[in-house]
């Protein structure tokens, strides 16, 4: 009954959703190219098609249920309901998301890559050292005394960066073995 019911909506979303993944593809493909044409590692290039794959899925939730008839009025109700939850507990850990965003601003326009040799220029703890790889929260900064150091995505978009070494990652290691 459901189905004859509803049978137009259901034809209606199954394009909306074919549609949705055709975006999803195309912009996934767009991705890679940048990322290739930059010389972004391959988990960057992953994590941005992630965040491109949750944003649809979003928009595919908020989009669908006016296709089976739900008036807006209903979803206000619902999506504030939902978001003033969801804004407490971000507002609890508004750094992670400061990362996050800082994250994706640095795939798109971060001037170094992984194996760059870089220094930091923070007043209260000052760094040097080789790139091993750019995360989704962190930078990660292997000193030359071989310390890993973990550096907030935020910070590295607020510090001043200098740029010592372009693909310095084979200093690291006296015997040529690789890093990662």
């Amino acid at each position: 009954m459901f189905f004859q019911t509803h049978q137009q909506a259901l034809i209606t979303t199954g394009f909306v959703l074919l549609f949705l993944l055709i975006i999803r593809y195309i912009l996934n493909k767009l991705i890679g190219k940048i990322s290739k044409k930059n010389g972004i590692n391959l988990a960057r290039t992953h994590l941005m098609q992630r965040y491109t794959s949750v944003l649809l899925f979003i928009f595919a939730l908020l989009f669908i249920p006016f296709i089976f008839g739900t008036r807006i009025q209903d979803l206000v109700v619902l999506f504030s309901s939902v978001f003033a939850v969801i804004g407490i507990a971000l507002f609890a850990i508004w750094s992670i998301l400061s990362n996050i965003t800082s994250g994706v601003i640095m795939f798109l326009s971060f001037p170094y890559k992984v194996g760059d040799k870089i220094q930091i220029h923070d007043k209260d703890v000052p760094l040097e050292g080789i790139i091993e790889d750019i995360r989704a929260f962190q930078l990660h900064l292997r000193t030359e005394n071989g310390d890993l150091v973990t550096y907030p995505n935020n910070l590295m978009l607020q510090k001043a960066v200098t740029l010592i070494k372009k693909d310095a990652i084979d200093e690291l290691f006296d015997d040529g073995t690789d890093l990662i």
